[in-house]
C-alpha cells in the first residue's frame, strides 16, 4: 500500500498543501504504532493479572506461562482489522483523475470520478480540439533513454536514500527490546516472567512512540510545506548521524557496567548515564520521522510522470525494504557477537546516515510546484496542444480556400 496511498493523496492534493497531506497519510503509521501498543498493553495486562507467575530467576519453568503463547497470537490477529478496512475502502475508491485524464486520455471520466470524491458537480467544457494528452502521447517508458535522461538521477536519489535510511531505521527499531533493559527503563529478563516482559516492553515502546516517534511525524506534517522536503531530509539524516555517532562513541559510559545481581537484582546495567542514552535514542527516532522516514515516502510520489509515478514509488520503497533486510539480518546478526560489535554497529549506522545525507543532493526540492511541472508533463501537454491547434488552424484555412 506504500505506493498507492502516497500517489493517491499526491494526485488529489493541491501544490500548496500537498506535502502536508501526504505526510498526514504517512503519520497514520505512527497512530498505528500507538494503537498497536495500546492493544498489546491491554491484553498483556489482562493476562498478567489472570496468569501471574514467579520471575525467571525464581522458577525457570513456571515463569514461562503457556498462556503467553495465546497472548502474542491475539495481538497479532488484531492487525487483520485495519487491513480488512483498508481493502474495503480501496475497493470503493475510483482511479485518480490525473491518471484517467493524462494517461488514459479520458477527461469526462476523470471529471465524474473527481465529482464523486469531492461530492460536487464538475462540468467538462467542450473543445474544438481533441484532448491534449492521450495514451499515445505518453511515449517514453521506464526503461527508455528519455526516462534515464529526465528522471534517472531522481530515481537513483529516491532509491538510494530510502535504502540507506531503512538500514538504520529498521535496525534501531528492531533493537528496542535490547535497548530498554540496557537503559534501565525495563527490568532485566531474568527478573520477570514471560507475560510481564511483554507488558513492560510494550509499555516502554508505547511511551517512546508517544514522546519521540509520533511527534516526528506531525512536525513533518506542519512544517513540510513551509521549509520544504529537502531541508527536512538533510537535517534528519545529519542529526540522526550525529546522535548515533555519540551513542556509538560513548556507548560503554552511557550504558554502564553489568550490575551485581546481589546488590541490584532487577536491572541489567548500573552506573551508566541512562537518561542521556534514552534522550539520544529518542532524538534519533524523532529526527528519523521529522526527516527522511517521511520525506522518502513523500518525494517519489511527486517527481515522476503520472504513468510511472506509482511504479517509481514502488521501486523506491522496494529499495527501502532491501535496506531493512540488511539491517534486520546483517547488522542484527553482527550485534549478537558482543558489546564491541554493538558499538561498532552503531557507529557504522551513523556513517550510513551520513551517506544518506550525501545522496539526498540527487533529489530536487518539490515544494510549491505542481506534479506536471515536476515531471515535465506540462511541457508535453503544451507541445501536444500546440500541435493540435496548429493542425486545426491549417485545416480551417484549407477549407476556406476550397
Amino acid at each position: 500500500d506504500y505506493p498507492l496511498s502516497a500517489v493517491i493523496m499526491s494526485e488529489y492534493a493541491n501544490k500548496r498543501t500537498r506535502g502536508a497531506f501526504i505526510a498526514a497519510v504517512f503519520a497514520m503509521q505512527g497512530m498505528g504504532i500507538l494503537f498497536a501498543g495500546v492493544i498489546s498493553l491491554i491484553f498483556s495486562g489482562i493476562f498478567l493479572h489472570v496468569y501471574n507467575a514467579p520471575a525467571f530467576n525464581r522458577n525457570h519453568v513456571l515463569s514461562a506461562q503457556p498462556q503467553g503463547d495465546y497472548l502474542w497470537r491475539i495481538v497479532l490477529m488484531f492487525g487483520a482489522v485495519p487491513a480488512a478496512l483498508t481493502y474495503y475502502w480501496r475497493m470503493k475508491m475510483p482511479e485518480t483523475a490525473r491518471y484517467t485524464a493524462l494517461v488514459e486520455g479520458n477527461q469526462k471520466k476523470a471529471a465524474v470520478d473527481m465529482a464523486k470524491v469531492l461530492d460536487t458537480d464538475i462540468n467538462v467544457a467542450t473543445s474544438a480540439y481533441p484532448a491534449p494528452v492521450s495514451p499515445e502521447a505518453s511515449t517514453y517508458g521506464l526503461f527508455s533513454k528519455e526516462f534515464v535522461q529526465k528522471h534517472g538521477l531522481h530515481l537513483l536519489g529516491t532509491t538510494s536514500t530510502w535504502f540507506l535510511l531503512d538500514i538504520a531505521f529498521y535496525t534501531i527499531n528492531l533493537t528496542q527490546k535490547d535497548i530498554y533493559p540496557a537503559t534501565g527503563i525495563v527490568r532485566k529478563a531474568a527478573a520477570m516472567d514471560a507475560i510481564e516482559e511483554v507488558f513492560r516492553i510494550s509499555k516502554a515502546m508505547f511511551l517512546v512512540a508517544l514522546f519521540a516517534t509520533v511527534p516526528g511525524y506531525w512536525f513533518t506534517v506542519f512544517l513540510i510545506d513551509r521549509i520544504g522536503r529537502f531541508i527536512i531530509q538533510l537535517g534528519g539524516f545529519l542529526l540522526m548521524s550525529i546522535c548515533m555517532a555519540i551513542l556509538g562513541a560513548r556507548y560503554d559510559s552511557l550504558r554502564g557496567k553489568k550490575c551485581d545481581a546481589k546488590k541490584d537484582p532487577l536491572h541489567e546495567y548500573c552506573d551508566g548515564n541512562h537518561a542521556w542514552f534514552m534522550i539520544l535514542y529518542g532524538l534519533t527516532l524523532f529526527f528519523a520521522n521529522f526527516g527522511p522516514n517521511s520525506t522518502t515516502f513523500i518525494v517519489p510520489a511527486e517527481l515522476f510522470p503520472a504513468r510511472l509515478r506509482s511504479t517509481c514509488h514502488g521501486i523506491s520503497a522496494a529499495a527501502g525494504k532491501a535496506g531493512a533486510i540488511v539491517g534486520a539480518f546483517g547488522v542484527q546478526y553482527y550485534t549478537q557477537k558482543g558489546d564491541k560489535q554493538i558499538k561498532q554497529s552503531i557507529i557504522a549506522l551513523a556513517v550510513v546516515n551520513f551517506l544518506g545525507f550525501l545522496c539526498s543532493f540527487m533529489v530536487p526540492e518539490t515544494n510549491g510546484l505542481s506534479l506536471e511541472e515536476l515531471s515535465g508533463e506540462d511541457k508535453e501537454i503544451a507541445a501536444v496542444t500546440n500541435g493540435i491547434a496548429t493542425n486545426g488552424k491549417h485545416e480551417h484555412e484549407d477549407s476556406q480556400m476550397v
